[in-house]
């Protein structure tokens, strides 16, 4: 399958939320025809009103490719509608969470070409990370074909297991709310120090967004980033030796937080 195929046979986004948004814009960006897309969203926004594509019609019966974008309580009413297409030739990619391979071909069709995909919320602004898996009716050129209409919100990583996708959850699908969460401790502490709330936001906000930004461009360790900034016996020195305490620190907590959210995703997986 390429982009011409999927151009000519359609592609279906069911669900139009928050992350079918941003990527059903990436696609229209790049080389994705609007008439070639039908989407199903009971609640359109007036921008996807606009786009030129084939909004609550009837579907074709055979498009190249189908993307679930429904949350995964709604999957058991969404799979159902889905059902008739699966089993051909027919791609199907699922970014719903905790929603398995397994089940998917269950409620699809066992010989149906199934994607698995997690991304995370910072593809609203084109700056996501997406893990993909497929089973094995999925021929290597639709799963590079998908790999390429989910890099329209960021990078994409091919995983070699679908158990890895519990450590994927964990770090990359809840990992943003970590950082949110860094950003609200770190402006707090900042006030408590003296700062103006909204000025404390500003200087956290940045920082976390600009040491991301370095440690991404940079090439190099982050590690060796940290070192590079860190004076011995300086303030920043200081404030690492809390942060790094093995006992107290980033190296106990955060294993903990990974660990919890990848063993709640195995639960909801079951």
């Amino acid at each position: 399958m390429d982009l011409s195929e999927l151009n000519a046979r359609g592609l279906v986004l069911l669900g139009c939320g928050k992350m079918g948004l941003a990527l059903l814009e990436g696609w229209l960006k790049g080389a994705v025809q609007p008439q070639s897309v039908h989407v199903i969203e009971p609640h359109p926004s007036d921008w996807l009103r606009g786009t030129g594509v084939h909004l609550n019609t009837p579907l074709p019966s055979d498009p190249a490719l189908v993307m679930i974008a429904v949350k995964p309580q709604m999957m058991g009413d969404a799979l159902p509608q889905l059902a008739a297409m699966g089993g051909g030739a027919t791609v199907f990619v699922s970014i719903a969470a905790g929603i398995g391979l397994g089940r998917l071909a269950d409620a699809l069709g066992a010989t149906t070409p199934v994607i698995r995909a997690m991304p995370n919320t910072p593809a609203a602004v084109g700056r996501g990370i997406t893990a993909l898996i497929g089973n094995a009716h999925v021929p290597p050129a639709a799963l590079s074909l998908v790999q390429a209409l989910l890099a329209a919100v960021g990078q994409t990583v091919v995983l070699q297991d679908e158990g890895q996708m519990d450590a994927v959850t964990a770090v990359s699908g809840s990992g943003p709310a970590y950082v949110f969460h860094l950003i609200e401790t770190l402006a707090a502490a900042g006030v408590e120090q003296g700062l103006p709330p909204e000025m404390a936001l500003q200087l956290a906000r940045a920082t976390v967004a600009g040491a991301g930004a370095l440690a991404e461009q940079s090439g190099e360790d982050p590690a060796q980033l940290r070192i590079n900034v860190t004076s011995p016996g300086g303030t920043t020195a200081a404030a690492l030796a809390v942060l790094m305490d093995a006992g107290t620190g980033f190296p106990a907590l955060l294993p903990r937080a990974v660990a919890a959210a990848a063993n709640r995703s195995k639960e909801l997986g079951q």
